[in-house]
């Protein structure tokens, strides 16, 4: 069985990293397979099971942690997990293409822990905590309460900046997805 490589994107809510991620997946070239990370979380908008994340109860996320069935998980809010079931990285290996990651930045670190010589970690960077706020407002997709929190939250995200392999401030969208494309182009050679 070939494994392909690991590429982490990881960055505070906002910073724009499902953004260039997806513009990624459609640069066919880079034989890249969208890992889905499991959540204990209800979905939003109009996310999918399957697509998006796999939604899980709070019982099965904590069943699947019991029965060592992730990678990495973590518990983000309270009654909140995220992770990567083993599982998954396994179904896009499978399909002869390397693993892309849209994942919280400790998971992200704890995946280049497990793959050090595998893994690609890519931090995105807003251009300023401000900005940030600006961005998560505009989504309208969560409470002033959330959106506060996840900004709090930031500014511990960004001190784990350093840790990773490559740092892209995405203050300018197309300068950020090119940046990125030439970073995963290089580590997939």
């Amino acid at each position: 069985m070939k494994q392909g490589k690991l590429i982490v994107f990881s960055a505070p809510s906002g910073s724009g990293k499902t953004t260039i991620i997806q513009y990624l997946l459609a640069q066919q070239e880079l034989e890249l397979g969208f890992s889905i990370s499991a959540t204990s979380r209800e979905p939003r908008g109009k996310e999918l099971d399957g697509k998006d994340y796999y939604f899980l109860s709070l019982r099965e996320f904590k069943d699947k942690i019991k029965q060592n069935e992730f990678l990495e998980w973590e518990e983000v809010y309270r009654d909140n997990f995220y992770g990567t079931l083993k599982t998954e990285i396994q179904r896009i290996w499978n399909t002869g293409k390397h693993v892309i990651f849209d994942i919280d930045v400790v998971g992200g670190l704890d995946i280049k822990k497990t793959y050090p010589d595998k893994t690609l970690a890519v931090f995105i960077k807003p251009p300023s905590i401000e900005e940030l706020k600006i961005r998560l407002k505009k989504r309208q997709t969560e409470s002033e309460d959330k959106i506060n929190m996840r900004v709090a939250k930031a500014s511990t995200e960004m001190a784990t900046a350093p840790q990773f392999d490559a740092i892209i401030i995405n203050e300018d969208l197309d300068m950020a997805k090119a940046e990125a494309y030439q970073l995963v182009k290089k580590y997939l050679k």
